[in-house]
């Protein structure tokens, strides 16, 4: 998997119905980790350009990634999708004028963290998208992947394995409470507009990893990835939710272990076969460390068996 060299993506721009080099001015942007990102500006009006990295269609179903985008744009919680070309490799989406792309930091806001908990409630309930992959079919890939290509693992990997399977019995026998899910809280995937540094408006962007999926795992991948301590932790999932229950915590705090496995064993599979300038390996290793911490929380199996 690479990078879209400069060529792929003037041909990719040229693609776009009345485009041309003479009426698109286009800057890249920093960012992205699978795909090539731009600003093209075109007879004064601004688009978002994505141009699909070579390799990435292996693993990602580009015609339900638009399917979720365009339902979030029906429910006003995501930007118009205003050109779609899988075989050039190119998706044209609204630029959100006014909006940045919101930051690790802004994370330790309350306001941030129930603006992302109402996207997610308004996505959730949305009309269920045309595929269903789960967690745990996701990490399993992943998984078999990592086989393939002799991902590197943490020498305790059986351990975590082992933990994972204990994770994924539970909620399959509890049963999984399948709606369409994002999957991927980036902080950058939130797009926020303040005014007097109060937020007017967020959206959520790039719906790449989009399927239907455990509920429970659109929370716990979220709070994992924000760090989240336990006591805010329970209010976000009663703001969710409406209720905070003992099962309700179980639930979310287990998705939130088996999401670190999930990536971990992504970014390891990844380090194999991209030539992005990022450093796969220590991140997957960082979220096989994560996974680690709540697999051994003294309450891991009182949540495995809350389920």
């Amino acid at each position: 998997m690479s990078a879209a060299t400069d060529a792929q993506v003037a041909r990719a721009i040229a693609s776009v119905p009345g485009w041309n080099a003479r009426s698109v001015e286009a800057r890249p942007l920093v960012g992205g980790l699978l795909n090539s990102n731009w600003l093209a500006e075109v007879d004064g009006t601004t688009h978002f350009v994505k141009v699909y990295g070579v390799g990435t269609d292996n693993f990602i179903n580009r015609a339900l990634s638009i399917e979720a985008a365009r339902a979030a744009e029906a429910m006003g919680i995501g930007p118009r999708v205003l050109h779609f070309d899988p075989a050039a490799g190119i998706e044209v989406t609204e630029f959100l004028d006014g909006y940045r792309a919101s930051t690790n930091a802004d994370f330790i806001r309350r306001d941030f963290q129930e603006s992302v908990i109402d996207l997610y409630a308004a996505f959730n309930a949305g009309p269920r998208l045309s595929v269903t992959k789960d967690v745990f079919a996701m990490t399993d890939e992943h998984i078999e992947q990592g086989a393939e290509v002799g991902a590197i693992r943490p020498a305790d990997f059986a351990w975590l394995h082992h933990q994972y399977t204990k994770a994924k019995q539970a909620f399959c026998a509890s049963g999984l409470d399948l709606v369409p899910c994002h999957n991927d809280p980036m902080p950058g995937n939130f797009m926020v507009r303040l005014e007097q540094d109060r937020i007017s408006d967020m959206k959520l962007i790039d719906y790449e990893f989009a399927s239907n999926n455990e509920r429970a795992y659109e929370l716990g991948v979220f709070l994992g990835e924000m760090f989240i301590d336990p006591a805010t932790t329970y209010e976000l999932i009663e703001h969710y939710y409406g209720a905070m229950r003992p099962e309700l915590f179980g639930r979310v705090m287990v998705a939130r272990g088996v999401a670190d496995m999930k990536w971990g064993s992504w970014a390891v599979q990844q380090r194999q076969l991209s030539s992005w300038d990022f450093d796969y390996q220590k991140y997957g290793i960082w979220k096989y460390a994560r996974a680690r911490m709540v697999f051994d929380d003294p309450n891991w199996d009182d949540w495995l068996h809350r389920l």
